[in-house]
């Protein structure tokens, strides 16, 4: 992987198939399709809604009024051969551990699924976090989401023991990487 770019130009991460870049305004209709393709079990919220919301307007609005992340924030997956993007990876902010340690996010378009994309991907970020001087990431998954615990697997999370039961949406297990 290499460093990510200056802080201020936008953080970009490179693997041997991708490029984690910041999202194009272009990209909404990509980041809306992951919302459409979402397992009925996920909450409502992530999901959309009996209005069709998000639109592709609202995930534009989205993306220009986010700033370009340096330490935290979705990156755009984008396949280094094809150019097109399949989904994110990044940093988010904890809201379930300890302040100024982040959570890992990803998702990936069905047709980009077992393919090992997520594992690379998430290999970059962790990378980025521990060179952002991070000493320790967490993740949150549902219990039942068996390719996210896999991939969060081979990159060395643990379970911690924590779990959030759901009996709507399946428990929420919590994990933790030292880095």
């Amino acid at each position: 992987m290499e460093q990510p770019t200056a802080p201020g130009q936008g953080t970009v991460l490179e693997t041997d198939r991708l490029l984690l870049r910041p999202w194009q305004v272009s990209e909404a209709a990509v980041q809306r399709e992951m919302w459409t393709e979402r397992d009925p079990r996920v909450p409502a919220h992530r999901r959309i809604d009996a209005d069709g919301r998000p639109t592709v307007e609202d995930v534009e609005g989205w993306i220009r009024t986010r700033s370009q992340p340096d330490s935290l924030g979705l990156l755009a997956a984008e396949r280094k051969g094809s150019g097109d993007v399949i989904g994110y990876c990044g940093l988010i902010d904890n809201t379930h551990g300890p302040d100024g340690e982040p959570e890992i996010a990803f998702e990936l378009l069905r047709r980009a699924w077992g393919q090992g994309y997520a594992t690379e991907a998430a290999g970059a970020v962790v990378g980025w976090a521990q060179a952002s001087g991070y000493r320790r990431l967490w993740a949150t998954v549902r219990d039942w989401n068996g390719a996210s615990r896999q991939v969060l697997a081979k990159l060395g999370f643990a379970e911690t023991g924590r779990v959030e039961p759901d009996e709507v949406h399946g428990d929420s297990l919590f994990l933790a990487k030292h880095l």
